[in-house]
């Protein structure tokens, strides 16, 4: 099996590159949606999550929002989330490289691949990647999205030129999704026929 970790930063294109992934009939683990499904109605962290931040979580399970405020610009209290969050995650990660063990290419799509370690834990690295004023129009169409809390959650990411300069393999997003698309499915045509190491040489 070949694990490959999906990365980019926030309006880089990572969830429409991950679609395609899925479309080509590649299993991809959402960290995301992970995430999600943990702090929705009658996740496994939605009580936890209360006990740690009282009034954070409702019928609807955890209020993001609400949870929101109680952890941006405060390192202390993000720490403790991500202490609860990372395990549970990194649990449902192995289970799903379990369940896809006898397939041969597999997609991890993790925001942070970089920032939090996951990097170590992959054959390769793909970067989603596209111009910076295209993912500042993209991320600022977004319900509630300003420019203050865009540099926020930026300061928290890579910046993109490094994330690239790390990568194995860049995929484009800026060009037209058809392009996008015949990008993906080479180089899942590539790494099934020929594998890693062959395609990371092609790359470069």
């Amino acid at each position: 099996m070949i694990v490959l970790g999906l990365t980019g930063s926030i309006g880089m294109g990572k969830s429409t590159v991950a679609a395609m992934f899925r479309e080509a009939g590649v299993p991809v683990f959402d960290a995301d949606a992970e995430v999600h499904r943990l702090q929705r109605a009658g996740g496994a962290l939605v009580e936890r999550i209360e006990a740690l931040f009282p009034g954070t979580t409702g019928p609807a399970g955890v209020d993001r929002g609400a949870l929101g405020r109680h952890v941006l610009g405060n390192r202390e209290a993000l720490t403790r989330l991500e202490r609860l969050i990372h395990p549970a995650v990194e649990k449902a990660r192995r289970d799903f490289l379990r369940r896809h063990r006898s397939r041969a290419l597999v997609v991890l799509d993790v925001p942070l691949l970089f920032e939090k370690g996951g990097w170590r834990r992959v054959d390769a690295v793909v970067v989603v990647s596209a111009p910076l004023w295209m993912q500042r129009r993209r991320v600022l169409r977004r319900p509630g999205m300003s420019m203050g809390r865009l540099r926020h959650i930026l300061g928290h990411q890579m910046p993109d030129h490094s994330k690239r300069a790390r990568a194995d393999f860049v995929i484009p997003t800026g060009v037209l999704p058809s392009d996008t698309r015949a990008i993906v499915r080479h180089l899942i045509a590539c790494l099934r026929a020929r594998g890693v190491r062959y395609c990371r040489a092609c790359a470069k």
